[in-house]
């Protein structure tokens, strides 16, 4: 673990090109935005979300590899958000964008073959659970969090990741209730 020596570092261009793991963790550039970078993010990662999907398809083996692409995901990520963390000397930044772009396609490939105005809302849902992070996912976000001086580890990593995991729950479960309540599933006895 890397001891906090300095001031935290601004992330830019030259960090962004500097080691693969910033690459992946500051999401190809899009955590750069001066604006609200999580949504930017966000954003980034539906959009090649989409091209993903262009390319795999419909079906079983399509799910399989989104599993896969998932699941490594989830492990590259821990580690680039960590290494990009400590670089920065900053636990948890907001330039890292790695758990949004995962968690929105985590949230994406639950929701399957919804249109665009599907994916649309399943977007503003997951923002809203990552940005106000009520309930379960303030819980999540304090979980790893360090004070300020303390050695970034592996935790920071894993909790950075961690609450996007906890949002896009949040956001999946919303999403069913709606559908639930709108087949009027509510309605018809489902709660009997």
């Amino acid at each position: 673990m890397e001891t906090l020596v300095s001031a935290p570092r601004r992330p830019g261009v030259r960090l962004l090109l500097s080691h693969p793991a910033h690459w992946i963790a500051l999401g190809a550039g899009s955590g750069l935005s001066p604006i609200a970078p999580g949504t930017v993010g966000t954003l980034w990662g539906w959009l090649v979300f989409v091209a993903i999907e262009q390319v795999l398809g419909q079906g079983r083996q399509a799910d399989l590899t989104w599993a896969a692409i998932l699941a490594i995901g989830w492990l590259v990520g821990w580690w680039a958000c960590t290494r990009t963390a400590r670089s920065l000397q900053v636990a948890d930044p907001g330039a890292i964008v790695w758990d949004e772009i995962w968690a929105i396609w985590l949230v994406l490939w639950v929701v399957g073959a919804a249109d665009w105005r599907g994916q649309a809302l399943a977007v503003a849902a997951f923002r809203f659970f990552d940005a106000a992070k009520p309930g379960p996912v303030a819980w999540a976000d304090q979980l790893f969090k360090l004070p300020k001086g303390q050695p970034i580890g592996w935790a920071q990593g894993l909790g950075i990741m961690f609450d996007d995991l906890v949002a896009a729950g949040c956001t999946l479960l919303l999403l069913a209730l709606a559908v639930v309540v709108r087949q009027g599933g509510v309605s018809a006895g489902l709660l009997s």
